[in-house]
């Protein structure tokens, strides 16, 4: 239950940092965190996020801003969030959302596909 606690106090505590701007590395200023995964120890702790980029040089860009201030985000974390140890940060990209939405896309591109098939078997 605790682990749960420190897991949802963390990832408010990232998504305010990221949405107020206070880490103002542009590579990451797009970026939303999915999930914050909390080690039992309270040592590590793995960040999905998610961005409205599709391209690998954009993502990789986002990882690369997010490991540049890992540092920084662990100290505002410490002050933010009462723990005896702040947790390492790993960031990982989940490509869930873009996953989801592709096949939002081709669900679409069925539908519409559908109808016109029914109107020529009539």
């Amino acid at each position: 239950m605790r682990i749960e606690k420190v897991n949802s106090s963390i990832k408010r505590e990232l998504a305010n940092i990221i949405q107020l701007g206070e880490v103002r590395d542009p590579r990451i200023s797009f970026v939303t965190i999915l999930n914050v995964d909390v080690s039992k120890d309270l040592q590590h702790a793995r960040v999905r996020f998610s961005t409205l980029a599709d391209t690998a040089k954009e993502i990789k860009a986002a990882v690369e801003g997010f490991e540049s201030c890992r540092g920084y985000i662990r100290k505002l974390i410490s002050q933010r969030v009462p723990l005896r140890y702040t947790p390492e940060f790993q960031f990982y990209y989940d490509k869930g959302i873009k996953h989801a939405a592709d096949i939002d896309r081709v669900l679409e591109e069925i539908k519409k596909l559908k109808p016109a098939q029914g109107d020529s078997e009539e």
